[in-house]
């Protein structure tokens, strides 16, 4: 059902609505019936002749607190993603293609396109759902050699993730300052985080002596004593996150991806002591085995099947993320993994435009 069509300058966007059968059970209780933008190149309508033609399609994957409306809004002295992909095949830079823009956003700010029992199926939400009604819906190539993913942040990381395990499904993909050595990007922030759990303790601090043994005994297994129901109960009901309490989020919102235990508080471990601050060595394993850099040598038969991958992270991410593109560069060519791996002098923020470099890479390695 179309509920929405924007015409633009070359090209339209048209708003469906889908249903999700894989979410109704979502532990998180958001929303199944979500909107579903999809972009269509000017060829597209072009001409009786042309309408049997068929068109290679990329699902783009935004970062964390963002949804696929976020990239098809206007945008202030600059492209959304509709606008750019218009312009690089004016430019004649890439072909016509379809461009699809999901919504994953999740009451945790959302995830990181993998099945979790914590937060949701957005693994099969992605491939068992929506790759077969867009297929159904519009003229494209219904194949994994003609269709790709792109993303930034969580989306890079949705992107190479899916790259290594869901390669039936995906024949090129690009990964913008995807999530990488988790060493480095997540664990370094986590005692702010459990500063700003620690304001929702039940027993607020007093000066002077306690028993430290009895006060973080219940917490060596990663469980929550409250104070993160307690977190999120607020949040919840607030208009307007800090930068600490977003941030926080995003930090249960990956436990709650990598360490989903349906028995433990909020249906997730933690990998630090909430009181002591400790790593939790068992629980942080949990987390490895999600870090793309560790993932390389088992899906590397899969990754070897792809006709593209590109890679690239700023030198000055400051999430550290370079150091996890370089070494995730570094294991697929030890793995002969065939990829392009870039850096350019930027961050992680306000760089959509190196997808001028993405997605002409994309479709030179999906056209028919």
């Amino acid at each position: 059902m179309v509920l929405k069509r924007i015409n633009w300058l070359a090209g339209r966007l048209l708003t469906l609505e889908h249903t999700s059968k894989v979410l109704a059970d979502n532990p998180l209780g958001d929303p199944t019936t979500r909107l579903l933008d999809v972009w269509l190149p000017p060829q597209y309508d072009k001409a009786a002749a042309g309408r049997a033609r068929r068109y290679p399609v990329l699902f783009d994957l935004v970062g964390y607190t963002g949804s696929g409306k976020s990239h098809t809004n206007w945008r202030n002295f600059d492209e959304n993603v509709p606008e750019r992909v218009a312009r690089l095949i004016h430019e004649r830079k890439m072909g016509p293609c379809l461009v699809v823009f999901p919504d994953c956003f999740t009451a945790l700010g959302g995830n990181q396109y993998i099945n979790s029992s914590a937060i949701g199926r957005y693994a099969d939400y992605l491939t068992k759902e929506l790759i077969p009604f867009v297929d159904r819906e519009f003229r494209t190539f219904a194949d994994r050699d003609h269709r790709g993913c792109f993303g930034k942040s969580s989306g890079g990381y949705g992107a190479m993730v899916h790259g290594m395990k869901y390669s039936r499904y995906w024949g090129a993909i690009a990964n913008h300052s995807g999530d990488a050595y988790f060493d480095f990007v997540y664990r370094c922030d986590w005692p702010n985080s459990l500063n700003e759990f620690a304001k929702h303790r039940l027993r607020q601090r007093k000066e002077g002596r306690i028993n430290v043994v009895r006060e973080q005994e219940a917490l060596e297994e990663g469980f929550d004593d409250g104070r993160v129901r307690r977190f999120l109960n607020a949040i919840w009901k607030k208009e307007k996150l800090s930068n600490a309490e977003v941030h926080s989020l995003m930090n249960l919102a990956m436990a709650a991806t990598y360490d989903p235990d349906p028995e433990a508080p909020n249906s997730f471990r933690l990998p630090f002591n909430l009181e002591t601050g400790e790593i939790i060595p068992a629980r942080w394993r949990r987390w490895l085995k999600h870090d793309p850099v560790n993932l390389v040598t088992r899906y590397a038969k899969n990754l070897k099947t792809l006709r593209g991958i590109f890679i690239d992270c700023g030198w000055r991410d400051q999430y550290q993320i370079h150091f996890g593109a370089r070494i995730l560069s570094k294991r697929l060519t030890q793995a002969g993994v065939e990829h392009r791996y870039e850096e350019f002098a930027g961050t992680h923020s306000g760089i959509d435009y190196r997808m001028n470099r993405s997605i002409p890479f994309l479709y030179r390695a999906l056209r028919p």
